[in-house]
């Protein structure tokens, strides 16, 4: 059964409830035309999309800190975005550009930037998580103050990697928020068919951490679980959990015929669209009208334009650089002489 959509006060303070409506309308734009510019070709490989989960990504990245690391999965465009990572950058790197934020090695499953402590997309399912034990480890190691975001699906929950990840996390003390993103579906599988234990709060409690399960439809419930997650963390120093309860609205990625799931289904998830529900609140309580909810949307339009203009002219890897930054084995030592 699913739950009403969001309702209610928003609580958090006005200026900050716009700034999340505006994000979300970004992520939500820039991936619309995703979708349109890989229609055309322009956009080429795997493409897996974020439409219906931007409250998320968004709630989340607003709150940690520029110090915090944040490590994420191949459906990470919303991520890198908020980050800080430039619109411009993204794409140019899904066109394949130089100009990319990977330089247009990476593509759509490996964007990332060092210098926003965005550690990257990863198109291993599961495999950001021990990289982000390991970040929350050398910060231990360096005293420094800040945690590590992982963000990841719900599948990856039946990965070897996440049980050694979040149990060596628990053992080390490590300030690490693991944030699952539960769409209800691996791939095309449901949860209930690929996990014998579908409370997912369940599943990471036994390994004695902290747990939070969170309507992940409602941006301002993801932002303050998320800044509340982040100081429980750093004051116990010690892996928080937390299930944000999602849904994408679109197929898995491009290639994706969805025969798994009824479009019923989707519509109804679709009544808690986070976007729309948002507006609706900060409208009922006055913070928002219509015209200055469409000024937002051509902002984030009038972005998106320019981002896609700047990647289409970007310049393409000469030949010449294709081994560039790939080592290569030392030249081998010489043979020695056989003994008479």
């Amino acid at each position: 059964m699913i739950a009403p959509p969001p309702s209610g006060p928003v609580g958090l303070p006005q200026e900050l409830a716009l700034a999340l409506l505006r994000d979300m309308l970004r992520i939500r734009r820039m991936e619309e035309r995703c979708a349109e510019l890989y229609g055309q070709g322009k956009i080429r490989g795997f493409l897996h999309l974020y439409v219906g989960e931007e409250a998320v990504a968004t709630g989340a990245i607003r709150a940690l800190s520029a110090e915090d690391a944040v490590v994420a999965t191949y459906r990470e465009h919303g991520q890198a975005l908020l980050r800080g990572v430039p619109m411009r950058s993204i794409l140019a790197e899904m066109f394949g550009k130089r100009e990319g934020c990977s330089h247009g090695r990476g593509g759509s499953m490996h964007l990332f930037d060092a210098a926003k402590r965005f550690f990257g997309g990863n198109a291993i399912v599961g495999g950001g998580l021990p990289l982000a034990t390991g970040l929350a480890l050398a910060d231990r190691l360096q005293k420094q103050p800040r945690v590590t975001a992982c963000f990841f699906g719900e599948g990856a929950m039946a990965e070897g990697a996440f049980h050694e990840s979040i149990n060596l996390a628990a053992v080390w003390k490590l300030p690490v928020l693991f944030c699952c993103e539960n769409n209800l579906y691996a791939m095309g599988t449901a949860l209930a068919r690929s996990e014998s234990q579908t409370d997912l709060c369940v599943k990471a409690a036994s390994y004695g951490v902290a747990t939070h399960r969170v309507d992940g439809m409602d941006v301002a419930a993801v932002h303050l679980a998320t800044a509340a997650a982040r100081r429980e963390a750093l004051e116990r120093e010690a892996p928080v959990f937390l299930e944000f309860q999602t849904y994408r609205f679109r197929a898995h990625s491009m290639f994706d015929p969805e025969l798994y799931r009824d479009k019923a289904e989707v519509q109804e998830w679709k009544e808690r669209g986070p976007i729309h529900t948002f507006s609706a609140r900060l409208k009922a309580m006055q913070w928002l009208n219509e015209d200055q909810f469409l000024a937002l949307d051509r902002e984030a339009l009038a972005e998106v334009d320019d981002a896609a203009v700047f990647a289409e002219a970007g310049t393409w890897e000469p030949v010449s650089d294709l081994l560039k930054d790939v080592c290569t084995p030392a030249q081998p030592a010489p043979a020695l002489e056989t003994p008479a």
